[in-house]
């Protein structure tokens, strides 16, 4: 039982280190690696729920496939040399009395309501949480729309970051820029007979 209690601890702690790591670092392909750090020690607080089949997607959908598409796009795109905000301005003055109201509004939620809930166990939550026929049915029933929405919404940014890419290189001014080079016409190619 301790053992479980210290784990819980090590990936909680696992989990807000990766989310301050995304937030806090400049250079957007560590961010990215901090992400996944944050999503491995998601899954294993999924385990530690006894989500098994939840853990599982956890690091092999979005720790493994949507990082790597997010890594691409980071390494396709790069900026990782420009700033990722302007100096000064209502951001920089307001952005941290904002995240600490909102930290002080999460603490009193979970101090309120979440007290009760931990000597609960995994399974007393409800049967079948977190099994692939408890997701399944959810997923085309209840969620099935936002689960559709999501991956259209997946679907546009990937293809939203490309444009933006092509755009910002400069890559469309210079097709039309360049010459097309056409063949040879046919009189002037040279034939080779052996």
């Amino acid at each position: 039982m301790w053992f479980e209690q210290v784990l819980f601890f090590l990936a909680g702690i696992g989990a807000l280190a990766g989310a301050l790591g995304v937030v806090v670092l400049r250079n957007p392909f560590y961010s990215v690696l901090a992400l996944v750090c944050h999503l491995v020690a998601l899954a294993l607080l999924f385990l530690l729920l006894n989500a098994e089949f939840i853990a599982a997607a956890q690091v092999v959908v979005y720790a493994g496939a949507v990082m790597v598409l997010y890594i691409f796009v980071v390494a396709y795109i790069g900026g990782s040399d420009e700033p990722l905000r302007p100096e000064g301005g209502l951001l920089n003055a307001f952005g941290p009395v904002f995240a600490a109201a909102i930290g002080i509004e999460l603490t009193i939620a979970f101090i309120a309501s979440g007290l009760a809930a931990l000597d609960t166990r995994g399974p007393d939550v409800g049967a079948g949480f977190g099994s692939p026929e408890a997701i399944g049915q959810l997923l085309l029933t209840r969620f099935l729309v936002p689960f559709e929405a999501a991956s259209y919404l997946l679907l546009v940014a990937a293809v939203g970051a490309v444009v933006l890419a092509r755009r910002r290189r400069g890559l469309e001014d210079m097709a039309a820029v360049a010459p097309r080079s056409e063949p040879p016409p046919a009189e002037e190619t040279l034939e080779v007979r052996v």
